[in-house]
Formats: C-alpha cells, structure tokens, sequence
C-alpha cells in the first residue's frame, strides 16, 4: 500500500460534511484503537458526543499501532475524494443497488465511505483508473505473427493465472505478492493496470518525543495498454525486469507465447532531417492543431562522444529566420515537440527517442501522437512511442 499520507481526509471541516452515522459505521469496527488513543466513538444512534478536533489529530497522527486495514481504508478513501473520484464513483455505481441506497447529498467523502463499507472493489478500481492520469512514458513492443490473432478480453480465470505468475517474480524479487491487474477496454487499445508493492521502506518518525522509524511497503501502479490492430503492446514501468516480466507473461496469458511480443517498436527521427518542417504537419490528423519542434539531441560520437542539444521555442522557424537548417551529420537521437491539442489552453511537450520508448505530459495523448507519427514516417513499420 502507499504511504499513509491523509491530504483531505484528516480535517475538522472535512469530516463534518460526510454524513455522521456513516462515518462512525466506518470507524467503529476499530473503536477500540480509538478508544486507545483518547477518542471514543458514540452509538450511531447518539446525535452528538463525536470529538471531530480529536478524531483529525489521530487520523493525522497514525502509529504503530494503526491497524493495518484501517489504514488501508483511509488510504484508499482519501484518494478518491476528488471530483474526478466522485464522478467516476457514481458511473461505477450507476443501475446499482447501492446507488439507489445512498442520498442524493452525499459529498464526495461520504460517497466514497459508503461504497467502500458496500463493496471496497468500487473504489479501489476508481483509484487504480485514476492512476492512469500520472503515467507519462512508455516502451514499445510488438509480435510478428502475421497474420495477427483475435484478441478478447482475458476471463477472470485468465487475470487469476496472471497475477499468480506476477506474484512470483514480486514476491522473489522482495516486492510482495497480491498484485491486482485492472482491465480497461477503450476506444482503439485495451488498457491494463497492475497493482503491486515496491521494495519495504523505512522512514524516521517521531513519537512522544523519540525518533523511531516506520517500515511500510509503498504501493505502484504500472500502465500497459495493447493496440490489436498492429499487434503493439507499450509499457510503463520502472525497472527493466518489470518489462520483461510484463511483456513475457502478458504474452503467455493473453496469446499462449511468452515471446508472442518479440520486437522491438523504433522510432525513426530522420524525416525532421527530410522533411524539414513539412515533418510537422498534423492537419490530417484531428485533435491536433499544430506540432512544434522544441529541442532536438544530435549525436556526434568520436574519441569524446559528442553529443549536442539545440533548443528553441521553435527550431525550424528560427532557422528559416537565420536561412538555415537542420546539420546534415550527427545521428539524431531524441526530439522534443510542442504539440498543441484541441480543447487544450496550452501546448503539451512529446519526446521521442530514436529507439522505443517515447514521453508524454499526459498518458491520454499516445493514440492521438502516435496517429501523427505514423503518417509523417516516424514509426519504422507501424511502431509506436518512449520515455527518457
């Protein structure tokens, strides 16, 4: 789980607006630890006698004696208290019985409690998804089967094999087991999120007066969506092992072949060098209004391994303005764009690298970049997009 860090879910003003009845059918499977700790919980039924002040600094103040579950709860409560959680929530719910159940002015803390005590999967699937919005990079890799296979989405007994598998390599590699595996259909790819732990960590606390320490093992999510129309799978993911581990046994569980993703996607940067700006057209591709070239990373090699960074707010137009262009030696390494999308106030940078892996200030952006590579010829073969 992340670290125990309450942001909303700790305050005097916040805990006021979720219903009280509902907060105390909340916390009351932990009363004792409550009680512990100076704040007794009243019955439901007792219209006052909850010590709001007190109950903050405790949620404010966890120790080692925190009850883990409890722990979990506020976690994952406090994180979807957001009006994007609070929207996601209802469409979760929506046709549902506990949707029917809860009032109408139920806040977003509110909600999230009650959804929680109904069915704690809601809301750790609204958080998961919300992780999407964090994921800014990926590294590309495809299959060679030709001609591709029909894709479906992975049974319940699929994910259960899958996430036994990814249990094993956690748990070896001293991550934990309990990896959880999200799946997400939209609109051109499939998109997957797997839950799982990082290594433990330890961090120096004060307690009445003394240091301490507490160890807890940190929560990540790391992002995979598959294309089936060119049979491409990107990631994201922190370690090199990570990859492997996803693209060998997404492989397995969702084709049968554990090098079903054999190759790698590239990325070929040489038509800014061909094309000069004509490289940057997008009127053929909708939700771009135009593509700038920011920063451009030439690699010169030698005895010293040159390497050189020309930047501008626009390159090609300050070298039409100076009547120069791109150097026609050094190998080009990495590009970065400003790309302006439709409906957005302000440009968003992409990085491309010359191998597979590509940047983006905001995961939703890949289908849209990756249409406008491949018709300007940076896709060798129909590939996709990197990180740093």
């Amino acid at each position: 789980m992340a670290t125990f860090n309450l942001r909303r879910f700790s305050k005097p003003e916040m805990l006021r607006r979720i219903d009280r009845k509902h907060l105390i059918a909340f916390l009351e499977p932990h009363a004792a630890y409550f009680s512990a700790r100076g704040v007794v919980l009243p019955p439901v039924q007792q219209e006052d006698g909850l010590d709001y002040n007190a109950l903050s600094h405790v949620l404010l103040t966890p120790d080692n004696s925190t009850p883990d579950d409890l722990a979990e709860a506020l976690f994952y409560v406090n994180e979807v208290c957001t009006p994007e959680g609070f929207d996601s929530i209802q469409d979760e719910i929506a046709g549902t019985d506990i949707d029917v159940e809860i009032g109408e002015n139920a806040a977003p803390a509110d909600l999230a409690i009650q959804v929680w005590m109904a069915n704690r999967e809601i809301i750790e699937k609204v958080h998961a998804e919300q992780s999407f919005m964090s994921v800014r990079s990926f590294e590309y890799v495809k299959t060679k089967a030709n001609p591709l296979p029909d894709f479906v989405l992975p049974s319940a007994e699929t994910l259960a094999a899958l996430e036994a598998d990814l249990d094993e390599w956690f748990s070896k590699k001293r991550r934990g087991k309990y990896s959880k595996v999200f799946v997400y259909p939209k609109e051109g790819c499939t998109w997957f999120l797997v839950r799982h732990g990082r290594p433990y960590a330890r961090e120096a606390v004060i307690e009445s007066g003394e240091s301490t320490s507490h160890y807890f093992r940190p929560e990540k999510f790391d992002v995979l969506a598959y294309n089936p129309v060119i049979g491409e799978i990107r990631m994201s993911a922190e370690t090199k092992g990570e990859r492997e581990l996803y693209r060998k046994k997404f492989g397995l569980h969702l084709f049968g072949d554990e090098e079903f993703f054999g190759e790698r996607s590239l990325f070929d940067l040489e038509p800014l060098r061909q094309l000069g700006e004509d490289s940057l057209l997008c009127g053929d591709v909708e939700g771009i209004e135009f593509v700038k070239l920011k920063e451009l990373r030439l690699y010169w090699g030698g005895a010293y391994k040159d390497v050189e960074v020309r930047r501008s707010e626009d390159l090609f137009a300050s070298y039409r303005d100076r009547d120069r262009s791109l150097p026609a030696g050094g190998k080009i390494v990495k590009a970065t764009f400003l790309v302006k999308f439709k409906g957005s106030k302000n440009p968003r940078s992409v990085t491309l690298s010359s191998g597979n892996r590509a940047q983006f200030k905001r995961d939703g952006d890949a289908e849209v970049i990756e249409r406008w590579l491949g018709l300007r010829g940076f896709i060798v073969g129909g590939g996709g997009v990197s990180d740093e």
